[in-house]
């Protein structure tokens, strides 16, 4: 059996709340799409995150393609959506 070391699942731990706490406009978005994000309150990655869908498409002028260049950058920084149901 393999173990983690204490100190690699702390180094883990640290980078993903580092990630989380990035602003918007740190993970490549366009200023456009950043701007869109802030004037509904969407600030870090962890807001981002927190979004739904729907969320993000309600905003105005936010739509499938900017919807895909945040998915994008999120996927940029290790965050990934969840498969599709019924992909194969």
């Amino acid at each position: 059996m393999t173990r983690i070391r204490l100190h690699a699942a702390e180094e883990a731990a640290r980078g993903m709340q580092e990630k989380l706490e990035m602003s918007t406009a740190e993970i490549g978005l366009t200023v456009r799409t950043t701007n869109c994000l802030e004037e509904k309150g969407i600030f870090t990655v962890r807001d981002l995150l927190n979004s739904t869908r729907e969320d993000l498409l309600s905003i105005s002028n936010f739509g499938e393609k900017t919807l895909e260049e945040v998915y994008k950058s999120l996927e940029g920084i290790g965050f990934y959506r969840k498969a599709r149901r019924g992909a194969a």
